[in-house]
Formats: structure tokens, C-alpha cells, sequence
């Protein structure tokens, strides 16, 4: 074996441990983010700015309750990806740093918004979005061993991303409002309507490129859903916002039953 193998052989188990305490990591700037640690509940951080009825766009209360998913499923990939079996894995071995940056990137989002720094939110959820963009690319590139790593990898992916999406236009609008932004002459609604159409775009964008993977839908819908919940039963009540939100849910889901029923399946693919 020569010294290049060997170095990167030694590298992938320092990887495993670095995944292991981002999540680590992760997980501790959850709690922080919920107010269990002390911290103030990301609600009700920087004056409220990401409350439920801070902007058209924001969703319910209830759809927040994803992120348990979402830790549990981090926490099954972390799981997955420390195997002995797995340390060697090529596909792994892709994987591990971008999920790596998801990880301590959702930690620095939760610090930024606990510290008020909307606009430094703003970027980071960005940057969570495009890490998790290239991560759902490199799962589409090979296909998974087994049903149980489409769904600990793959799936856990792609339920990050999807609600990574409508977070991330969530979290713009809140950060523009907060700072001043006043629409350059249109409304409220309209740009609820504009900003919910592309949320919409992106997911039917993602099922086109994911041909059809289930998670991304799955999570994008769950917080479009809850947009339009939130817009019918709260404030700022929007009917516009209601109607696009919903409608952008059929879309997605339509499209990806298509690409789905479409596409040939491969072993594995969740």
C-alpha cells in the first residue's frame, strides 16, 4: 500500500470523529435554540423577528417540530457513517465533509440568531442551503448499498434540504422586514405570493433533479403547508399567501409523483 493510501485511510477515521462532534455540536446548539439550555427560544430570539407571525411567510408553530425528525435522522447518518465497515467507503468518504459544514453551519445559525445578527443569519442558512444543494448532488451521483442507507443518507438529505428551502425564505424575509424594507411599492401579499411561488420552483426544481425522491418533497410541502395554515388561522392573515402556499404543495407533490413513476427505480433508492 503506498504512503498516499495510507494517509488517506488514516484520514477517513479522523472524518468519522470529525462528524461525530459536529453533531455533537449540532445537537447542543438545538437545545440552546429551543431555550432548554437558558438560551431563548429561536422564536422568540432577535425581538421575535422568526416568530410565526412575524411575516407572511413565516409557518406555524407546529412545523417546526420537523427538526426532531431531522436531529434523529443526523443522528442515524452519524451512526451509519462511524461504522467500521463504512470508514473506507468511498461514497462515505464524499459525504462526510459536507455534512460535516451542514452540521456546524445549523450550530452557527442558531448562535447568530440567539445573538440578534439577522443579517449574519441570513448568510449562514444560505450557505446551509447550497452545502446541503451540493451533499443532495453527491447523493444523486452514485446510488446507495441498501434501503437502509437510502433512507439513514439519502433521505435524511434530502429532508434536511427541503426544509432547509422554506426556512432560508423564511428567514430572508424576516431579516429584509427587520431591516427596514418597505417592498419598493408592493405589498405584503404580493411578495408572499412571489416569494411562496419560488419556494415552490425550487422544490419542483429539486424532484426534477432528485427524479422523484420522496424526503425533499416530504419537508418543502410540510413547511408550504403550514405557511398557508398559519396565514388562514394567524396574523398576518393572507389569503393570497394561503392560496399560493397550497397550491405550490400540489405542484411539488405532482411532479414528483411523475418524475417517480417515470423514472426507473435503482436498488436502493429512497
Amino acid at each position: 500500500m503506498s504512503n498516499t493510501q495510507n494517509v488517506t485511510r488514516a484520514g477517513d477515521a479522523v472524518r468519522q470523529w470529525i462528524v461525530v462532534v459536529s453533531l455533537v455540536a449540532a445537537v447542543v446548539g438545538s437545545f440552546i435554540g429551543s431555550g432548554a439550555l437558558g438560551g431563548t427560544p429561536i422564536t422568540e430570539a432577535a425581538g421575535g423577528a422568526l416568530s410565526s407571525d412575524a411575516t407572511p411567510i413565516a409557518p406555524a408553530g407546529p412545523a417546526f417540530s420537523i427538526w426532531s425528525v431531522i436531529y434523529l435522522g443526523l443522528a442515524a447518518y452519524t451512526a451509519w457513517h462511524v461504522l467500521p465497515s463504512h470508514r473506507h467507503d468511498a461514497r462515505q468518504r464524499r459525504l462526510g465533509y459536507p455534512m460535516v459544514a451542514s452540521l456546524l453551519l445549523n450550530a452557527a445559525w442558531i448562535l447568530s440568531v440567539q445573538a440578534g445578527w439577522l443579517v449574519a443569519s441570513v448568510v449562514v442558512i444560505v450557505a446551509l442551503l447550497a452545502v446541503l444543494g451540493y451533499a443532495f448532488r453527491l447523493c444523486m451521483m452514485t446510488r446507495p448499498s441498501s434501503t437502509i442507507e437510502a433512507i439513514v443518507v439519502d433521505g435524511v438529505v434530502g429532508l434536511y434540504l427541503g426544509w432547509v428551502t422554506i426556512a432560508s425564505a423564511a428567514n430572508i424575509t424576516a431579516a429584509l422586514k427587520s431591516g427596514g424594507f418597505e417592498g419598493w411599492g408592493l405589498g405584503a401579499d404580493v411578495w408572499a405570493v412571489i416569494v411562496l411561488a419560488v419556494a415552490g420552483a425550487v422544490g419542483v426544481a429539486v424532484a426534477v433533479a432528485g427524479r422523484g425522491r420522496l424526503a425533499p418533497t416530504a419537508s418543502l410541502c410540510w413547511g408550504l403547508a403550514w405557511v398557508g395554515v398559519a396565514r388562514l388561522s394567524g396574523e398576518p392573515h393572507s389569503v393570497a399567501a394561503a392560496v399560493t402556499a397550497f397550491v405550490a404543495v400540489a405542484v411539488v407533490i405532482i411532479v414528483t409523483i411523475l418524475y417517480r413513476v417515470r423514472t426507473p427505480r435503482r436498488t436502493g433508492q429512497g
